[in-house]
């Protein structure tokens, strides 16, 4: 028991563990922001655009049970088929994948900059060997 404890601390430990772990944390608050993004500015401008049409209260009553006019109401009455929640739900996808793909290929665009900027200095150890043995060629 004592060593399946300490086979589990070293593997909770491990670097790619925690990595993992801060990119999780990451990415759930950044998934907030995208969405307060998406559902408090970027949902409004196309509600506004669009006169006002709130695709997630459409739906299709799979029963003749379901006589309700909005979606909540009409879920507690019996099966429904709620085609306008999906296409809101796909929109917010878009919309969310946009915002993080702009993301990446900014941040691809400061990587390469830096590429640019900085050429590669040449390790300490080649440096050390290229002075030795210039000053090994000047003693012959």
């Amino acid at each position: 028991m004592n060593k399946t404890l300490q086979e589990f601390r070293e593997f909770a430990v491990k670097g790619n563990v925690v990595d993992l772990a801060i990119g999780v944390i990451i990415g759930v608050a950044f998934g907030r922001i995208v969405e307060s993004l998406v559902g408090d500015i970027f949902m409004p401008v196309i509600g506004a655009v669009t006169g006002g049409l709130d695709f997630s209260n459409y739906f299709f009553g799979l029963s003749s049970n379901v006589t309700a006019m909005s979606l909540e109401e009409a879920k507690k009455q019996g099966a429904v088929l709620a085609w306008g929640n999906f296409i809101t739900v796909a929109l917010n996808f878009l919309i969310v994948a946009w915002v993080l793909f702009l993301v990446v290929k900014a941040i691809n665009r400061l990587k390469r900059q830096e590429e640019k900027k900085e050429p590669a200095a040449p390790p300490k150890q080649e440096v050390l060997l290229t002075e030795i043995r210039d000053l090994l060629k000047q003693r012959s």
